[in-house]
């Protein structure tokens, strides 16, 4: 945002009072299994484990790709012409920390064939196939070392023995800058919606809110944003300037955008503590 475009915000009240216009929404959806979060009431061996990808969940239909939502992703042909035509449920994962790269590349619509060569879809589950997980998964592990394509990969995914290898699990994931990790069910049939079949587990959370507003940067931010003004689901409303880069602040999301963040724990009045700006989110 350059600085005469801050000025017309404040001029135009923005800063201060917000006024959000959104986009007609996209109600295109697919029918995809969402974790629930963990709690130690569990049960360990029922589960196998595998690293949870900080990147963007992908479907393929058999025929394209899409977002968790039913978005279109508009990969190159050379990166989807090997799949299957049958349904594949994965992750577009550019390796750990490696968010913004697979957000910048894999929502242009049109692609940058340089950008994909960075990306992987790994793959964790085959939504049609019968049966429980531990026979989708050794039918998805046959499928991709027949491909043997590298941008084509396989989650890996194993027995846990207990809570404790859990967090163990966690922590060294977590240490060597991972996301968290993954629980899949091992006795269930791929079925759609937020459910116990899949669990996920951080050390910190995520979660999203609306652009509202901006506050104005002071000193070598001057003439930029200084900080996000949110609005939580539940009307709360905060300020998040941790994790904006220059140009972010200079060319910040949209009033109306979605964004998520990340945080750790809450404040006794129900706002995020610690929050840091990860991406826009919109459209997912």
């Amino acid at each position: 945002m350059k600085k005469v475009q801050l000025s017309t915000l404040v001029a135009l009240g923005v800063l201060s009072q917000p006024v959000i216009a959104l986009d007609e929404p996209n109600t295109a959806t697919i029918a995809i299994s969402l974790a629930m979060n963990y709690e130690s009431s569990v049960d360990i061996d029922a589960y196998w484990l595998s690293e949870k990808l900080d990147g963007i969940r992908a479907y393929w239909s058999g025929s394209e790709l899409l977002t968790r939502k039913g978005h279109k992703l508009h990969a190159p042909d050379w990166f989807t012409d090997p799949l299957p035509d049958h349904p594949i449920d994965g992750e577009l994962w550019a390796g750990r920390g490696g968010f913004q790269k697979v957000a910048r590349t894999v929502l242009d619509s049109e692609p940058d064939e340089a950008s994909w060569r960075d990306i992987r879809f790994m793959m964790f589950d085959l939504p049609s196939s019968a049966g429980m997980f531990p026979k989708r998964y050794y039918e998805l592990s046959t499928m991709i070392k027949a491909l043997d394509i590298p941008h084509l990969k396989l989650v890996d995914q194993h027995p846990i023995s207990s809570e404790e290898m859990l967090f163990d699990v966690l922590e060294d994931i977590s240490g060597r800058k991972g996301e968290g990790v993954m629980l899949r069910r091992v006795d269930a049939v791929y079925r759609p919606g937020r459910h116990d079949d899949l669990i996920k587990l951080k050390k910190h959370q995520d979660a999203e809110a609306i652009v509202i507003g901006y506050t104005a940067g002071k000193g070598k931010y001057r003439g930029m944003v200084g900080a996000l003004i949110l609005k939580m689901p539940d009307g709360k409303e905060f300020k998040i300037g941790s994790g904006l880069t220059q140009a972010l602040r200079e060319e910040p999301p949209k009033l109306g955008q979605q964004i998520t963040y990340r945080y750790n724990g809450y404040t006794d009045n129900g706002i995020p503590k610690f929050a840091r700006y990860l991406a826009v989110r919109e459209g997912y």
